[in-house]
């Protein structure tokens, strides 16, 4: 009895869920600015740079983090670099 009914639940779970369950969604930079403290770049690191897309960055601990967006349509994340941050305070001083 117990059996059937965890093979119940579970065939029941499988049924409600969302057809999308488990995949991927894509990141906005509309979701990327509320979400997530940043800096705006005024251009892409080289690794990064290419026509229609802009730059965001993050520090976190010693890394800076480098988000890339399109400009087009809903302005999706593209790519990620990360730098580390040696000699970053010499320079902020």
């Amino acid at each position: 009895m117990f059996l059937k009914t965890i093979c119940a639940i579970g065939a029941l779970i499988l049924a409600v869920s969302p057809s999308w369950a488990g995949t991927a969604a894509p990141l906005t930079y509309e979701q990327f600015e509320a979400a997530v403290p940043h800096l705006d770049l005024d251009s892409c690191p080289d690794a990064l740079a290419q026509k229609n897309v802009f730059c965001r960055a993050t520090l976190r601990h010693d890394d800076i983090h480098v988000f890339a967006f399109s400009n087009d349509g809903e302005n999706l994340f593209v790519g990620f670099k990360s730098y580390t941050a040696d000699g970053l305070a010499a320079l902020l001083q």
